[in-house]
């Protein structure tokens, strides 16, 4: 539904909060899941505390305890979407964002995660993000990419407003995470200015270092039935309303995920008015470009990301023609490679998505040191599952049957993608789910298949060598955009 982290070790430990989603009417799936684990020793380093605590045996003997599980979390297909959106002018949505929240807290004796600097300004800027993608990028999955990548924005699964607004119960099943997450931006979506003002006012105490507004998803769930979504392009006053609501009940950025159009509204021009609206009319400044307009006639959103076809020259004529904004460009890149071409032609930052989820020891692993320009991890993929059994397991079955073994597993399935013996691998480790009831287990069935020369070896620097495709861009610019006024203020 939306276009829509993570595991970090630090003093020897780890913190994994999951995320999810509830609907109005009942719960939409599993799938995310927290869990908190870590070194006695590191506890006063963490921004929450957790009291009570059992001994387990680490990977390599040495003695960790375990904090019990915080949260649950439940991963949605789909969530419950209003189909009327309202629109209310009073000041009761502009709320102050200086005023108290109210606060649901992790734990009996836990806080969330406040400091006196918030927002993006503690983090290395979003070169390179990770895309929203709704059931692909959940907290197994964004638990591998902060093994790997340390300096990559996370974004979650986008969730409905109505969502947070109808859970306010159980709101740590889907808003709770650890520090170790950020930089990690809140997506979420809606077409009721009173339900994303609550749902932001409930979402801003667990610190999101940005929100961000889904304006891209092409799904019939959420364009069609939802009424939201990249539909919401084609009324770029009342997202100009929903980001000044936003804005007015957060401390952090607010950010638009879009596309270049929807079906025949596709012109440049029209582009331009939607970001002019936007921006002059909101507090809006950074806009995520997926480059391919949506088609709305009931084609997949696999299709809407194949057949519409890709125009970066919108993309990079929007740097031109809004200098003053900041734009991250979406949308069919695949590498590291075209990743620097794109920045070394200008681009603010680019947005990985699938290439991000089906290779990410190639891609997440070249993120800080290509990037970012960081030094080369040194770390190895036998480290890496080594890291992600200890996750993996403690998870397993936490509430119910779920989550399984092979939801745990799943996010890993790329990471030996073009490596000898990939292929019996992910065989073998079909068919040991079928009774491997551990990650543990399921690992030392199948890794033999993998060649300890790729097990062990390092990160590796990205190849050289160069893309034209964004110079190609560069060099089909539509004409430079001039405001009307008049037309808009009619529109």
């Amino acid at each position: 539904m939306g276009e829509f982290v993570s595991m970090v070790w630090a003093y020897g430990g780890i913190c994994v909060y999951g995320m999810g989603l509830v609907g109005k009417f009942g719960v939409y799936g599993m799938g995310l899941w927290g869990i908190c684990v870590y070194e006695v020793a590191a506890a006063a380093s963490l921004c929450f505390h957790v009291h009570k605590r059992s001994a387990y045996a680490g990977l390599r003997g040495k003695k960790k305890s375990t904090g019990h599980c915080l949260i649950a979390s439940l991963t949605p297909f789909h969530s419950v979407i209003l189909k009327t959106r309202g629109r209310l002018s009073s000041n009761f949505f502009y709320g102050s964002s200086n005023k108290p929240r109210t606060s649901c807290a992790y734990h009996q004796n836990s806080k969330r995660h406040s400091t006196s600097l918030m927002g993006a300004e503690r983090y290395p800027p979003p070169w390179f993000s990770v895309a929203p993608m709704m059931e692909w990028t959940d907290n197994h999955y964004r638990t591998l990419a902060r093994l790997i990548s340390k300096k990559a924005w996370l974004y979650t699964e986008m969730l409905a407003a109505e969502t947070i607004v109808y859970q306010t119960g159980n709101l740590d099943r889907f808003l709770a995470y650890g520090p170790e997450q950020h930089p990690i931006v809140l997506q979420i979506g809606g077409n009721k200015l009173e339900n994303l003002a609550k749902a932001t006012q409930l979402a801003t105490p667990y610190g999101y270092d940005e929100i961000n507004f889904n304006c891209g998803c092409p799904s019939p769930k959420v364009a069609g039935h939802g009424c939201f979504g990249v539909r919401l392009m084609l009324d770029p006053k009342f997202v100009a309303e929903a980001m000044s609501v936003i804005a007015a009940n957060t401390n952090v950025p607010v950010t638009v995920k879009c596309r270049i159009g929807v079906d025949d509204n596709d012109s440049y021009n029209e582009l331009c008015d939607f970001i002019y609206e936007v921006s002059s009319k909101s507090p809006t400044r950074h806009f995520i470009i997926h480059s391919r307009k949506a088609l709305l006639n009931g084609i997949s959103p696999a299709d809407n990301r194949k057949i519409p076809p890709l125009k970066y020259e919108y993309y990079y004529a929007l740097l031109r023609d809004f200098p003053d904004l900041q734009f991250t460009i979406n949308g069919g890149i695949t590498s590291i490679e075209e990743v620097n071409a794109a920045r070394t032609e200008g681009a603010h930052g680019v947005m990985l998505g699938r290439a991000a989820y089906g290779n990410p020891w190639q891609i997440l692993g070249l993120v800080d040191s290509a990037v970012y320009g960081a030094p080369l991890l040194s770390i190895t993929r036998r480290q890496v599952l080594e890291q992600y059994q200890v996750y993996g397991d403690s998870v397993l079955r936490m509430y119910g049957p779920r989550p399984t073994v092979r939801e745990v597993v799943r996010p890993l399935l790329g990471l030996f993608h073009a490596e000898p013996r990939n292929v019996l691998w992910k065989r073998k480790v079909d068919a040991a789910f079928r009774h491997c009831t551990t990650i543990k287990s399921l690992f030392e069935e199948t890794l033999g298949e993998i060649p300890d020369g790729v097990l062990d070896a390092p990160i590796t620097e990205v190849p050289s060598g160069s893309t034209d495709t964004f110079i190609k861009a560069k060099s089909m610019l539509p004409p430079p955009y001039t405001v009307n006024e008049e037309e808009l203020l009619y529109a």
